[in-house]
Order: C-alpha cells, then structure tokens, then sequence
C-alpha cells in the first residue's frame, strides 16, 4: 500500500488494515526455527513419534508462529505513514498460543490498527493487533498486539 498522510493514518485507529496471503508452514522451516533458536522439542522435529500425538505429526513451535510477523506484515502490504524514514519494533502485548500449527498447514497473518500515538514530534507508536489464522480452522493460531515505533 502507498504511504497515506498523518489524517489518513489516524483514521484507520480501530480498522482491519490488511490480510496477508497464505504460507505453507513445511518441515523445513520447522527444522531450519529448531536450529536457529536450540528448540529441538521432539512435537516439532519428530516426524515418527509426533504421528503418535493427538496432533498426528509435527507442530510448528509458538515462537515460530510469532516471528512470522515480519514476512506477513510484508505480504499483507500495510500502510504506511508518508514520511517515515525509520520503523523499529517496541514491544508486544496479550500475546496467546491459542491452536497448534501442524506442519503441512497454510497460515495468514490478519492485521488492525489498535492505536496509534504521536508520542513527540516526528515519532508515533502503532499498536497493531496480529492474529494468525489456520486455513480451514475456526480457531486462530496465535493472537497478539504488536507494538512498532515509526519516525519522520
């Protein structure tokens, strides 16, 4: 999405701001998440033994869900405020692992602005809530607000 005046912006506070496309969640990535973070809980990289869980195969890690937010962000092409120069991560809040993710799933991230807050001249902090949907679940992955920092 293109970069939207201030007025704009403000008026999305309280609006569904965009919906990524689907990903696959595969093995692969499982594994490659499992190496990064020292993760090797058997439910996400034992193919065998996880087919014998309620779960019927390997899940992909909470943590992994979460750190898709940069991808999906991407993917769901939010708007921007005209000007900004720089953009960091602040925090997060009421994050909750609400469903498993079983490898071989499609998720989505769905995004919509909380607040957004000059909090001194040229610096605003948007709160975002993110949820992650589970194609053909009624219950999301993962719900969490997401707190960036944004400068003009």
């Amino acid at each position: 999405m293109p970069a939207v005046s201030k007025e704009e912006f403000l008026s999305m506070v309280g609006k569904e701001v965009g919906v990524s496309d689907w990903l696959l969640i595969d093995q692969d990535m499982v594994n490659k998440f499992a190496e990064a973070t020292g993760d090797h809980q058997w439910i996400h990289v034992d193919e065998e033994k996880a087919k014998l869980t309620p779960f019927g195969g390997t899940i992909a890690h909470g943590f992994l869900s979460l750190s898709l937010l940069p991808v999906l962000s991407a993917k769901a092409d939010l708007p921007r405020l005209d000007g900004v120069k720089m953009g960091v991560n602040y925090g997060g809040n009421k994050t909750r692992f609400l469903s498993p993710v079983r490898v071989g799933s499609r998720v989505r991230g769905r995004f919509k602005m909380l607040e957004l807050e000059e909090k001194r001249p040229g610096q605003w902090q948007q709160t975002l809530e993110y949820t992650l949907e589970i194609e053909g679940a009624e219950k999301p992955a993962l719900i969490a607000e997401w707190i960036t920092q944004m400068f003009v």
